[in-house]
């Protein structure tokens, strides 16, 4: 506790707490100080992603061939470690993040105890505490006003109201709002992890992983492949067993580690591992893309979310406005002269010229010096308060007021309801009103020093003249972004409703949201969020006719989002206030604006830096990148999943040798799918997200999958035959069959590359014709060809290896001839049996 303060704070009975009830407190727990720590641990991190299914089975396959000392058949066992540590670097940041989340600003505050004003940190308030209130500070605590000298707060952090709000005797504030004039003796009543800026903040911290589409889709592949996995890997591994005559023979003579090794190669292609590893890096690369734009990405699966967004609620300030206040025009009352007008203009700027103008003040100033306007001679003044509601000046043998119209109105003799009729209709178009007024009477003086910061007493201040005349009215608005309009047409041509959700009143915003074109050509739909249903499926209901929500607290935030959740919309929430925390923590996407509250950005996925909204539309491409381009590249991947399934199959059933090696599906993998794919994922793809990821991959891939598994396993069944190999016994023979299905397997990567990669008529085309004159020209080099065990065939065994490869061609076009014509037949089966598909 530092020493008596030196400010001079007026005089009050109360004494406060003493040093030993301060202690108490203290040792109770009855402090302000908040623990701060995050749901998951360093160690919860990395155990979540290096023990996941894919690593399991990759590293359980790895360890195997390990184990029979084959280790260049291992090499596939690397994707674990570099996709581990992308999963736990993008975590470890977003950790980071939440820790050092605080709403409140970490200060020293004034409170009042044993008789004495003394400074004190943040955490040692204490419960019961009395605690001062001063223009500029942040309420660090929750408290009840016990004596208040025009407490003006700033509660938009919490509220989403951009208006202040001035608070009496005997009513609560709460921590997090800030004081913007005035100041007020406040009883703290809530403290620490008890205060409400506590609870939005214990609330906004709770760990919340992205849901992406693409990995929902992927891990769906790995979950299913699982059940083939494991008892396919235990029947190749017997059945490679017996080819060599038996457990017996391939114990004595070594034999059993050529069997493990074989059935690894199945395992090992029926898992999409390259799909895994891919997917992190794209979304990696598109975030740093993003990052060029100011648009900074907290969780890489958000760069997808967004592309899949069909409800966007949008909070109003920081959003589609800036939060400042913008002089717009001075409306004259009567017809008057332009020299009138011009004195009206300029004794409203000298009102507004005073020592400390607020938020409205320094807009009017600003406005009217861009008009040339500077400042006039004044007599005397009353400066602005927010408990008098206007301000004056005498000048020229004329006093001028300057204020809030309903309170200059009620003071003044006669009937100006018909100028409170024109301040409703421009207040109803979104305007902010204020009144000028004229008076030739002198002006009444300040009573003291108080006066002139807030007036302790109003009754007691400088008092209007009741026969003062209003003479105009002063219209400002919040500024809107240049960008807002645009974007917001950017979407509606995008198929994407977007409301805007706010704590202001819904005529105000209503009119901004008109001004904006939100609706395009429709008058938008407001609505008071006080009339809202409780019942989650009722507002889902009264939602799908509403376009602009005001007054909506920040419970009601969230319970909207969890509405539009139950009529399977994917939400994005855009803010920059307390307030809109937790609905940004619930929405499938959340995005803060630059200038948004710490604890509001901590929880956002996507965080516009500059506060731009027109970046927007940048991270939806973005999203629709990743998410058409994935499409892709997974339905290449699915293939390989697809034809290791059935190869598998097929040698267990029939009892032969696998027919290639796992360094083979290594080198043809990596040139027919791993390098292509990396390269056709960061291609741009503008094409709208369609629902139905994982049905299209899998339609797509079947028919590939399926005319490679039947091109492989003829040639294995029907080769040994024609060319008199023993592929039991001898092999140099079983080398000869696996080369002749690694040339085949690689034949219809190529086939399906070039499927996946169309239209071929651009880069496209030269990206397969690269690919497969790689993998031709890798066969002929002595180093790669060794290490890969890839043999290139000769006399009749060429003759019989471009035999199979014409099968297998001819096998590929009736597969995708096929394949429609089996679908359509499918799906009219399941609907006449009540199926809808």
């Amino acid at each position: 506790m530092s020493a008596t303060t030196a400010v001079e704070m007026p005089e009050i009975g109360a004494t406060g707490l003493t040093p030993k009830e301060v202690v108490q407190r203290i040792e109770s727990g009855q402090s302000n100080a908040v623990k701060t720590s995050t749901s998951r641990s360093v160690q919860d991190i990395v155990r979540a992603n290096v023990f996941t299914l894919f690593n399991g089975i990759i590293f359980a396959a790895m360890v195997l061939v390990l184990i029979t000392g084959s280790w260049r058949d291992a090499v596939f066992g690397f994707v674990i470690i570099i996709n581990t540590g992308i999963g736990i670097v993008t975590e470890l940041r977003a950790k980071r993040t939440l820790d050092k989340l605080s709403i409140l600003v970490a200060s020293e505050f004034l409170v009042h105890r044993d008789g004495r004003d003394v400074e004190v940190p943040h955490n040692e308030i204490v419960l019961d505490d009395l605690l001062w209130i001063r223009a500029g500070e942040q309420v660090p605590a929750d408290g009840q006003i016990i004596q208040t000298w025009g407490l003006e707060l700033d509660e938009s952090m919490l509220t989403g109201e951009s208006r202040t709000v001035c608070h009496k005797v005997g009513e609560q504030v709460y921590s997090g709002a800030t004081a913007v004039s005035g100041m007020a003796l406040v009883k703290v009543n809530a403290v620490g992890s008890h205060s409400y800026a506590a609870t939005l903040t214990a609330q906004a911290k709770v760990y919340k992983k992205t849901v992406s589409d693409l990995n929902k889709g992927i891990n769906t592949i790995l979950k299913f492949m699982t059940f083939l996995v494991v008892p396919l890997c235990i029947l190749l591994i017997l059945s490679q067993i017996h080819t060599v005559g038996g457990w017996g023979t391939a114990l004595s003579t070594g034999e059993w580690r050529q069997a493990v090794v074989s059935a690894v190669a199945g395992v090992v292609g029926m898992i999409p591992e390259g799909l895994v590893l891919l997917t992190s890096l794209n979304f990696a690369v598109a975030a740093m893309r993003l990052a060029r734009h100011n648009t900074l990405v907290q969780e890489l699966e958000s760069v997808e979310t967004l592309a899949r967004v069909d409800a966007l609620n949008l909070d109003k300030t920081g959003t589609i406005t800036d939060g400042g206040i913008a002089f717009n025009r001075l409306v004259m009352l009567d017809s008057a002269n332009a020299a009138a007008e011009q004195a009206a203009t300029q004794a409203l700027y000298d009102c507004c010229n005073e020592e400390q103008p607020n938020g409205t003040g320094q807009a009017v100033l600003a406005g009217l010096k861009a008009q040339g306007y500077g400042a006039g001679a004044v007599e005397s003044r009353v400066p602005f308060s927010s408990a008098r509601k206007w301000s004056a000046v005498r000048k020229s043998g004329e006093t001028w007021y300057m204020g809030a119209p309903e309170v200059i109105i009620s003071a003044l003799e006669g009937d100006y309801s018909s100028v409170l009729q024109q301040v409703n209709e421009y207040a109803n178009d979104g305007n902010r009103v204020l009144l000028v007024a004229r008076s030739t009477a002198p002006l009444s003086p300040l009573r003291g020093l108080r006066d002139a910061v807030e007036g302790a007493n109003v009754s007691d201040g400088p008092q209007l003249d009741v026969q003062a005349e209003p003479v105009a009215l002063v219209l400002c608005s919040e500024k809107i972004r240049e960008d807002a309009e645009r974007t917001l047409a950017w979407f509606r041509e995008q198929g994407v409703r977007c409301r805007v959700i706010s704590g202001d009143n819904p005529v105000t915003v209503g009119a901004i949201a008109r001004r904006v074109k939100l609706t395009g050509d429709h008058e938008p739909v407001a609505m008071d969020a006080r009339e809202l249903p409780e019942d989650v499926n009722e507002l889902a209901r009264v939602l799908e006719n509403v376009d602009v929500l005001g007054r909506v607290l920040p419970d009601q935030k969230k319970a909207i989002v969890q509405a539009l959740h139950t009529q399977n919309h994917v939400v994005a929430m855009t803010g920059d206030g307390v307030n809109d925390a937790l609905a940004i923590k619930e929405a499938d996407l959340g995005i803060a604006m630059g200038n948004a509250a710490p604890a509001t950005k901590a929880v956002a996925q996507v965080v516009l830096v500059d506060s731009k909204f027109s970046h927007l539309p940048d991270v939806v491409a973005r999203g629709r990148q990743v998410m058409a381009n994935m499409e892709r590249v997974a339905s290449l991947f699915l293939v390989k999943t697809v034809y290791s399934a059935l190869i598998s199959l097929g040698v267990v059933l029939t009892q032969i040798p696998y027919p290639y090696l796992p360094r083979h599906i290594t080198y043809i993998g990596a040139l027919t799918i791993g390098m292509p794919a990396f390269i056709l994922a960061l291609a741009p793809n503008t094409r709208r997200y369609i629902p139905g990821f994982l049905k299209r991959v899998v339609t797509f891939a079947l028919p590939g999958g399926i005319a490679t598994a039947l091109s492989v396993l003829l040639a294995s069944w029907t080769l040994p035959n024609v060319m008199g190999w023993d592929v039991v016994n001898n092999d140099a023979d079983l080398s000869a069959l696996r080369a002749t299905s690694a040339i085949i397997l690689f034949l219809m990567g190529v086939f399906v590359l070039a499927r996946v990669a169309r239209p071929l008529n651009s880069w496209r085309g030269a990206l397969v014709a690269g690919f497969a004159a790689a993998g031709i020209i890798g066969a002929f080099i002595p180093f790669v060809a060794n290490f890969f065990a890839l043999i290139l065939p000769t006399g009749t065994a060429l003759v019989a290896t471009l035999i199979a490869l014409g099968g297998a061609a001819m096998i590929f076009v009736i597969c995708l001839w096929l394949a429609p014509l089996v679908g359509r037949i499918f799906g009219n089966l399941l609907r006449q049996h009540g199926f809808n598909i």
